[in-house]
């Protein structure tokens, strides 16, 4: 059997890097196709922080998914925003700090509290008064 037959290429490491190889032009091919269809919808500007950019910089300029779904691209850019490197690395932090802390809601325990019992400045009254 040559390569590309049925039988035992099935797991050879010339397929997989073919398969990977694959998937990362299609990748890039649809990165590149989105950033550039944001880019022409939506001004240069960084959406959070407001720094503009020109042909120079604009490398510094990223297409970021408000919903964070990758394959999330509707034509009319309506879940695209361009923001900075800095804006854009800040954005993904908080969205992985709030899935590992979890979403606190209104009423839920996390939101309950006790009444504080320590009164640091119960006495500061009789401090006060003069001597």
């Amino acid at each position: 059997m040559t390569k590309g037959q049925k039988g035992g290429d099935r797991g050879s490491p010339d397929r997989l890097d073919e398969v990977v190889a694959r998937a990362h032009r299609q990748r890039d091919d649809r990165l590149k196709g989105y950033r550039e269809m944001s880019l022409r919808i939506h001004p240069w500007v960084c959406a959070r922080c407001g720094r503009a950019f020109t042909r120079e910089n604009l490398h510094l300029l990223t297409v970021h998914h408000k919903d964070h779904n990758h394959d999330n691209n509707p034509l009319d850019g309506s879940n695209w925003e361009n923001l900075c490197i800095y804006c854009h690395d800040n954005e993904h932090a908080r969205y992985l700090d709030h899935q590992a802390g979890g979403a606190v809601t209104q009423g839920s325990a996390a939101d309950t509290h006790q009444e504080a019992t320590h009164r640091p400045f119960e006495r500061l009254k009789d401090l006060l008064k003069p001597k």
